[in-house]
């Protein structure tokens, strides 16, 4: 049984009208496939300190680019725009998610099905209540999404703490961290776009979450071998970078929380 979803909304239908004239040479889950790594890559090597990590995400990019002629990855630099205006003009959307599933990836390819948004954000208001006491603690608090899929429920839950009390906007960028894990690449780096362009501080971890879940610190994660972590670019922040600096402060001294 599919579960596609009707391609709706000016940007979702200008994206797909640019996705289908890269489909004349290669297979639609190629090229979405390819877009989706092209775009993390980009993405993440923009501040990503980790040489090691720059290097294989470099050898990611440079390996998916060379199938494709200029004139072809000029369309995939136009698919990134339309995300990055779509996500500008309207935040409360799961904008790849929807993508993904009107294009019947989910259902063709893996079985899967993701959260419409008008769930997730309920779901989201419901969990995210009243944050002041673990914010006059530690500073922040964390949220985590063990099977992101594209990222809708962290999404909403950034949107719900937004604008979670009336007439007070709050700034889900300093004060929550994000964490997403999903055993597929693919979905997991369509969420650590999303998160990325939304400004939301955090990563997303690729790997099995039972087998092989995102271990330490929230403030200082690892994973085991097999499993990645692409940080977001406002992990980098300077807000973020001092919360971190402090976590090994205190911990080199015993007293982390």
């Amino acid at each position: 049984m599919s579960n596609r979803r009707s391609i709706q909304g000016s940007s979702e239908k200008a994206f797909y009208e640019v996705f289908q004239q890269l489909c004349v040479r290669h297979s639609p889950w190629t090229i979405w496939c390819d877009f989706i790594k092209l775009f993390a890559c980009s993405l993440s090597n923009a501040l990503e300190p980790d040489m090691a990590r720059r290097e294989d995400r470099e050898k990611m990019y440079l390996s998916t680019a060379s199938g494709y002629p200029a004139d072809e990855l000029k369309q995939f630099v136009e698919l990134a725009s339309i995300t990055i205006l779509a996500l500008d003009q309207n935040p409360q959307q799961d904008f790849l998610g929807n993508l993904y599933m009107s294009m019947d990836f989910g259902s063709s390819w893996h079985g899967q099905f993701f959260t419409p948004w008008h769930i997730a954000s309920c779901m989201a208001k419901m969990t995210i209540s009243d944050c002041e006491s673990e914010l006059q603690d530690k500073g922040f608090v964390s949220v985590n999404d063990p099977t992101c899929g594209a990222g809708c429920m962290l999404l909403a839950a950034a949107d719900a703490y937004r604008y979670g009390k009336p007439g007070q906007e709050r700034n889900y960028q300093a004060d929550i961290l994000f964490v997403g894990q999903d055993l597929d690449p693919v979905v997991a780096l369509m969420c650590y776009i999303q998160l990325s362009l939304m400004g939301c501080a955090g990563y997303v971890a690729i790997g099995n979450t039972l087998s092989n879940p995102v271990c330490g610190h929230v403030l200082d994660p690892v994973i085991g071998e097999g499993g990645e972590l692409w940080f977001t670019p406002m992990w980098y922040s300077p807000l973020w970078q001092y919360r971190r600096a402090m976590f090994r402060i205190c911990t080199s001294e015993g007293v982390a929380g």
